[in-house]
């Protein structure tokens, strides 16, 4: 069932409750597609420029002053912005009602990035920011985006030349509340580790509750990189792994000794909360046991992340990779437990795991 206001837009965003099996629409009214559209081609065929001198200076006003860079989303076309280009191109228009479906507006934003992330009481919007926009928009307006995200929508994608479909960062905009973060799920790496971590939450639903915090309006918003009291202490303890003979040939480690397995523990979160720690490495042995216990000290626990790679020492080239994972900390149950490891893509170990044990101070 389709939800859409019965005003020109959406006031104040729907309850939870009221969207439940229902869809909404977010994407680009026609008029206002169409505008941009014909003045981007306006501007291509009569300044008399090639198309490489257009995108270096593209890509020196977005290097430059970061208050004009929010009017570079370029990106942001969805499938029916291009259907409605299409269509207009063949004569085709569609229905005036397609208008009034469309739940939440998104376009390029006018003026500076300050100006746009002020709030409005006039209607929802959704706004899309690339990486890097993100980025100058946390270092430089971090709070006018806290606020932003708590009444509109707040889009991230991946910059264009990641042509090896690799990721960035998603931490930076989770701890500033957007609601969308578009990843290349085909490029695998720690970013998409982090990706699945944080998602596991919740029973692996897809459906994460933002934190109250960063709902809390008033002078005291939520700040990132606000240095606060450490709130809970997570001490984990690793005692053993075991698995990879069965996972692994006897010889992908080593061709002519068992693996010399060694645990890299990170906590992944706001900066204040950002550790790395190593055990010892235990060599020619399948069956590691290392017995440690290392302490992180947490000022925000709902945002951290707990990730976890198993590396094997190599003396004379890269350590070799033996598994991963990363659990979200507010998931994480008191006790010792049994975690399964995951391969480069994701994909769990049919054996592979650690024997850990995790207690909160």
């Amino acid at each position: 069932m389709l939800y859409y206001p019965q005003s020109e837009c959406l006031v104040r965003f729907p309850s939870p409750e009221s969207l439940k099996h229902r869809i909404i629409i977010s994407t680009k009214p026609p008029k206002e597609y169409l505008e941009s559209s014909v003045k981007g081609k306006r501007t291509r065929f009569s300044n008399g420029k090639n198309s490489s001198e257009e995108e270096e200076e593209e890509e020196e006003a977005a290097s430059g002053n970061p208050e004009n860079t929010a009017g570079m989303e370029s990106d942001d076309r969805s499938d029916s912005d291009l259907d409605y280009e299409e269509d207009k191109n063949s004569g085709h228009t569609p229905p005036p009602q397609y208008r009034e479906l469309i739940t939440i507006h998104a376009g390029k934003p006018k003026g500076g990035l300050k100006e746009t992330l002020q709030p409005t009481t006039n209607n929802v919007r959704r706004l899309s920011l690339s990486e890097q926009e993100l980025e100058r928009a946390a270092t430089n307006n971090g709070l006018d985006l806290v606020r932003f995200t708590q009444e509109n929508i707040l889009r991230v994608y991946p910059k264009g030349t990641r042509i090896t479909s690799s990721n960035y960062k998603p931490i930076i905009g989770w701890m500033h509340g957007a609601q969308m973060i578009a990843f290349n799920m085909q490029g695998y790496g720690k970013s998409l580790w982090l990706m699945h971590g944080m998602f596991r939450a919740n029973g692996g639903c897809g459906y994460l509750k933002k934190p109250d915090f960063l709902m809390h309006k008033g002078p005291d918003v939520f700040d990132p990189k606000r240095a606060l009291s450490v709130i809970k202490t997570l001490k984990v303890k690793v005692y053993l792994g075991d698995g990879w003979r069965l996972d692994f040939s006897h010889t992908h480690f080593d061709a002519y000794s068992p693996p010399d397995f060694y645990t890299k523990l990170y906590i992944v979160g706001v900066p204040a909360d950002a550790a790395k720690k190593k055990t010892k490495i235990i060599c020619d042995n399948w069956v590691p046991a290392w017995n440690e216990e290392f302490t992180f000290p947490l000022t925000v626990p709902e945002l951290a992340l707990l990730r976890i790679e198993i590396r094997e020492y190599d003396m004379s080239e890269k350590d070799d990779f033996g598994g991963q994972t990363c659990l979200p900390v507010p998931e994480l149950r008191p006790g010792i437990r049994s975690v399964p490891l995951h391969d480069r893509k994701g994909e769990r170990f049919n054996n592979t795991r650690l024997l850990m044990k995790f207690e909160f101070v």
